[in-house]
């Protein structure tokens, strides 16, 4: 998002997350088939000691630990078509065909998610009826979705009013808010469905009924009639962990490219002929063209608020929340349950201090050596966010104290890993899409400046590498007049 610029001397991209390796890789493919005199120079400034962001894989114990997300989706074809770009499609791997399904805790038990059940709705009846996870009333009140008169009003409105109004309380208590909470650690009272969910919307107004457009669609889907929850087919990973795209990226891009333990201080209005300066906190300033914020929008906001207060007041408003990931590996003879599943989400009515628990060493082959098992437990997020501020030895003892009350875990974990991630997850609060528009319209009066990354249209991984190629590919048509079709 951005107006057109001049020829630039220099590219700044702030920020090595996915969203800005994925902008600096595009970039290089672009600009790649110039004669070099012609090219723009490419650096990326890092603040930390790493690149990847929120994707970091570590190896311990035999086991391949994340630390950040373990998998992409490949529905959204950005993830899939960069490892083909990067010649890393060898090295994507599917998900366990045996076990794709979820549970839902629930009066202290796990319970699997029906079958046909997408994140909200049944799309088959008989498992929906069988289900323990609704009273009788709950399900009564589920069914009269397919009675229920459209919405007229085509405004935003959040998950736990379009919940209530289609499918009751119950339904959002004991599903909706606990399989979308652990996608985005979110208060479904403020989440935007419009931003989020935008399908359960356009069922509603295509069939006038949610069940009726989920049991319309699967009916022509025999893979989601077998999988609970989510798609889990359509997540893949790396063989040795998500790591390896960062890795990818990295190795494809000149060493003179790339800054780690350089913090930007402000980006303001050029002063040397350029449209920008990118000031360090040494006190180096950066002489830029071409300025892309791929950090958080609070970042942004904090980075350009002497340059264009307007679009500082707009960044800020979109809010973000922490979480915590803990690694845990067991003996298998220690843990009660049967693992027969990818992991559990966990209701906010269940009181308990974990969000989720993913079943790594289930989930992907080759995470954990034999006779071992890797779990993955959340804490945090938005209806919790005072977790967060405890320390490790508390963390672990709250994910322990409910891994023993769900899993039935009966010992000591053989070793434990603690990932924190403070502000990391945006939150699209109701009329979250209306704001990036605002977003955008103020960087449209602002030549050479960027924006991408989690914070706008769409936290997963793909939308992040999306994102940042979307940058990349405006960049490109504002410098050279000529448009490259994008790769997605």
């Amino acid at each position: 998002m951005s107006a057109s610029s001049p020829q630039p001397g220099k590219i700044v991209i702030i920020g090595g997350g996915i969203a800005g390796l994925a902008c600096a890789y595009r970039l290089q493919e672009l600009f790649g088939s110039q004669p070099e005199s012609s090219r723009p120079s490419v650096l990326l400034v890092e603040s930390g000691n790493r690149l990847g962001g929120v994707i970091q894989t570590i190896r311990e114990h035999e086991c391949i630990l994340e630390c950040g997300p373990d998998s992409f989706i490949t529905q959204k074809p950005a993830g899939v078509n960069l490892c083909h770009r990067l010649g890393i499609t060898d090295r994507v791997v599917s998900t366990n065909e045996k076990f794709r399904r979820a549970f839902i805790a629930f009066r202290g038990k796990l319970h699997p998610v029906p079958e046909g059940f997408m994140m909200m709705a049944p799309g088959r009846w008989w498992p929906f009826v069988m289900s323990p996870l609704f009273s009788p009333i709950g399900k009564i009140r589920m069914a009269m979705d397919l009675f229920l008169p459209r919405r007229d009003n085509s405004g935003d409105e959040s998950l736990a009013d379009f919940v209530q109004r289609r499918l009751g309380q119950e339904a959002l208590e004991r599903i909706a808010q606990p399989l979308l909470g652990g996608v985005y650690t979110a208060d479904p009272a403020k989440l935007s469905l419009r931003a989020t969910m935008p399908r359960f919307l356009e069922l509603e107004a295509k069939y006038g009924s949610v069940i009726k457009g989920l049991m319309s669609e699967q009916s022509e889907n025999s893979v989601s009639r077998k999988e609970s929850g989510a798609r889990y087919g359509s997540f893949v990973s790396l063989d040795d962990g998500m790591q390896v795209l960062v890795d990818a990226i990295v190795a494809k891009l000149p060493s003179t490219a790339m800054r780690l333990n350089s913090a930007v201080l402000q980006v303001v209005p050029g002063s040397r002929g350029s449209e920008w300066d990118v000031v360090l906190e040494s006190g180096e300033r950066l002489s830029a063209d071409v300025v892309v914020l791929a950090t958080s929008a609070k970042v942004g906001a904090g980075l350009v608020s002497g340059a264009d207060a307007a679009l500082a007041s707009e960044l800020a408003r979109v809010e973000s929340a922490s979480s915590a990931v803990i690694n845990l590996m067991y003996n298998r003879d220690d843990i009660a349950h049967r693992l027969d599943g990818f992991g559990f989400v966990v209701p906010a009515v269940e009181s308990s201090s974990l969000i989720a628990c993913s079943f790594s060493s289930v989930k992907f082959a080759g995470r954990a050596p034999y006779g071992k098992v890797l779990l993955r437990a959340f804490i945090g997020g938005a209806l919790n966010p005072h977790v967060c501020a405890l320390d490790d030895d508390e963390l672990l003892r709250l994910s322990r104290r409910d891994l023993r009350r769900y899993l039935g875990v009966s010992a000591e974990p053989i070793f434990t890993l603690v990932s924190r991630w403070p502000r990391s997850m945006p939150q699209y609060q109701v009329e979250h899409l209306d704001l990036v528009e605002k977003i955008a319209s103020r960087l449209s009066s602002l030549p050479g400046l960027y924006v991408a990354g989690s914070a706008y249209r769409g936290v997963g991984i793909p939308d992040c590498i999306q994102s940042g190629e979307q940058a990349a590919e405006s960049i490109y048509e504002n410098i050279t007049g000529s448009i490259k079709p994008v790769v997605y």
